[in-house]
C-alpha cells in the first residue's frame, strides 16, 4: 500500500540565513537570495502560456524526485561565485496559499546568484517535481 505524503512545515528563513553564516564558505558570500513558491489560484497553463480556460486551481499534488534534486544541487556548486545552496521541498496535498519551495543561495556577487537562483529553480520546476494542480 502506498502511504500518501504529508505536508511538511516550512523551515525558517532566519535558522537557514544564521546557519549559512556561520560556514566557512560565507567569508566568500556577498549576497544571499531566497525563493519562496507557493500553491497559486491562477493554473499554470493561464500564467504561463495566457490560456483562460476559466478554471481556478484549489489545491495541488506535489512529489519530486530527491536524487535530481540533490544532482541539481551539485550542478549549481559548480557555478561561478556560488558559496552556498540549500532546498526544500514540501511534498502531498497542498492548499492554495502552501510553500511548495524554499531555495537559498549564497554567493559573491549579484549576477552570480541572481542567475543561478534562477539556474536551479528552473532546473528543480522542469526536471524534479511533479506539480498536478487540482481544479
Amino acid at each position: 500500500m502506498n502511504k500518501i505524503p504529508i505536508k511538511k512545515v516550512p523551515p525558517s528563513m532566519d535558522q537557514w540565513l544564521k546557519e549559512a553564516k556561520e560556514e566557512q564558505s560565507a567569508l566568500g558570500v556577498g549576497m544571499y537570495l531566497v525563493h519562496n513558491g507557493t500553491v497559486r489560484q491562477t493554473p499554470k497553463i493561464q500564467v504561463r502560456q495566457g490560456i483562460n480556460d476559466g478554471t481556478k486551481v484549489k489545491s495541488m499534488e506535489f512529489s519530486y524526485d530527491r536524487d535530481k534534486v540533490d544532482r541539481a544541487i551539485a550542478e549549481t556548486y559548480k557555478r561561478e561565485g556560488i558559496f552556498h545552496v540549500r532546498v526544500w521541498l514540501n511534498e502531498g496535498n497542498l492548499d492554495l496559499g502552501d510553500d511548495i519551495m524554499y531555495v537559498l543561495i549564497g554567493g559573491d556577487i549579484r549576477p552570480h546568484v541572481i542567475d543561478s537562483l534562477q539556474f536551479l529553480v528552473e532546473k528543480i520546476k522542469n526536471q524534479c517535481v511533479t506539480e498536478i494542480e487540482q481544479k
